[in-house]
């Protein structure tokens, strides 16, 4: 449609596009960007509809549509539903405006997230507990009574991920990495030692290091952490309490076998050794749930569980089984550091979990997580891509002309984010030559797709 016929009509931005520079939709959103600088577009305002603002320029559909997703990628933009796209009220002060090499996009699969998948079923719910009389109550404090069926629902998540426990263990925490140095910083002391494992979750090597706590690596084989290293360990060392991941290991994707989380708790006990056990990802396995680490050790274990991996990444809500004897002096831990959790949020997780909507959220999940995998397998060899199923990582072992770090690099150099394996070592363990791929991070399997395609390339 020509230019001039809009001239009349009442449109909040009318950019002039130059479609000799080179990719149309880069142009458009690096046009974008500069309005908001200036002062042109200011926080609020509501953008053209994209299907009029392409016809005002005379370009498809798909470029503007392109422009605006990455703008709203990268902090610029946000939509409301059934309301249209907007100026982000953050957009001049966002860290994350867009990158100078503007001739990439990059597909991101370095943050481990579940995908979108449960959104609609959790807003749906949000509304109509926002609509009842009396919701103003969830703005204040939790009263004592209050508690009490959140906490039997707590114990039929954990039930559900394999852990068997009462209501009367359950402490909540907002989120599952506060409820890690919630636990670390009431249960040991600076100087003691957790064993881990040699490759682990990011997150407790940061919280160790805060808290002064030293962290002896083991090492793993197919069934995950080896316990002839942890008897080793607590032989030859002091070993305070050891740190597990029994279920789609962060960033192995190991899951621990029956026998081998009766051995581990078997060595913990015999040992003292307090078991603290992450089951962040054991509802994402499917229909398949061992019995937890903490059930063969119920006295000296805590185990976490937390929604934001099975839910929504937004979702900071965790649930925590702890012995009566060190209750109180987690429960003080978790106010001091401010790990406690807005009643609005306990009560919408309690309100998933109960009403079913959590089991449906996760059969919907578990089928596209399926999918992708299909779509990685198709693309990477079995046998150097660990993981699958319902996993949301996988572990790509690379060629041994690889480092993980070279090749993290060199993947980013073409478009795709991942994490090297140096990233997840602790201590001298030598770093495997491997990268971890979040496969729900990409918005859509095609995005998925082309990521894969640049990795398959890259390995040869």
């Amino acid at each position: 449609m020509p230019f001039n016929s809009f001239e009349n009509y009442p449109m909040s931005w009318r950019p002039e596009l130059d479609k000799d520079g080179g990719c149309l939709y880069r142009t458009l959103a690096g046009q974008l960007e500069r309005d908001i600088a200036a002062g042109v577009l200011k926080p609020g305002t509501r953008l053209p509809p994209q299907r009029e603002l392409a016809d005002f320029l005379d370009v498809n559909l798909s470029t503007v549509s392109k422009a605006f997703r990455l703008c709203a990628q990268n902090g610029l933009l946000s939509s409301r539903v059934g309301s249209g796209t907007y100026v982000a009220y953050d957009a001049l002060t966002s860290k994350r405006l867009l990158p100078a090499h503007r001739g990439i996009d990059i597909v991101d699969m370095g943050a481990t997230v579940p995908g979108a998948s449960g959104s609609d079923m959790v807003m749906a719910l949000l509304k109509e507990m926002l609509g009842e009389s009396g919701v103003d109550r969830l703005l204040g404090y939790h009263l004592p009574e209050e508690h009490i069926w959140q906490k039997e629902v707590a114990v039929s998540l954990m039930a559900r991920c394999g852990h068997h426990t009462d209501r009367e263990r359950i402490l909540f925490a907002n989120g599952g990495q506060n409820a890690l140095v919630g636990v670390l910083a009431a249960l040991f002391k600076r100087g003691e030692t957790l064993a881990v494992d040699g490759h682990t979750f990011p997150g407790v090597k940061s919280a160790a290091g805060m808290l002064g706590i030293r962290l002896e690596p083991l090492p793993q084989d197919d069934g995950g952490t080896d316990p002839h290293a942890l008897e080793l360990a607590c032989r030859n060392k002091k070993i305070a309490g050891i740190y597990v991941i029994s279920a789609c290991h962060n960033p192995t994707t190991i899951t621990m076998p029956q026998g081998r989380r009766r051995e581990l708790a078997q060595v913990a006990r015999q040992y003292g050794c307090l078991v603290i056990e992450d089951g962040t990802y054991q509802p994402l396995a499917g229909d398949t749930t061992p019995v937890s680490v903490s059930d063969y050790a119920p006295e000296s274990s805590i185990y976490i569980a937390s929604l934001s991996k099975s839910v929504a990444p937004g979702l900071r809500m965790a649930y925590l089984s702890v012995p009566p004897q060190h209750k109180a002096a987690v429960s003080d831990a978790l106010y001091t550091i401010n790990a406690s959790v807005a009643p609005m949020m306990a009560e919408l997780s309690a309100r998933i979990i109960a009403s079913g909507r959590f089991e449906a959220i996760l059969e919907n999940h578990i089928e596209r997580v399926a999918l992708r995998n299909a779509l990685v397998d198709r693309w990477l060899p079995n046998d150097r891509c660990l993981g699958g199923g319902t996993d949301i990582i996988r572990w790509l072992l690379l060629p041994a002309k690889f480092t993980g770090t070279a090749f993290e690099r060199l993947a980013l150099s073409q478009g795709v984010r991942i994490y090297a394996a140096e990233k997840f070592t602790v201590g001298k363990t030598p770093p495997a030559h491997a990268v971890r791929l979040s496969i729900c991070a990409p918005q859509d399997p095609e995005e998925l797709g082309r990521g894969l395609e640049v990795i398959a390339r890259l390995i040869g």
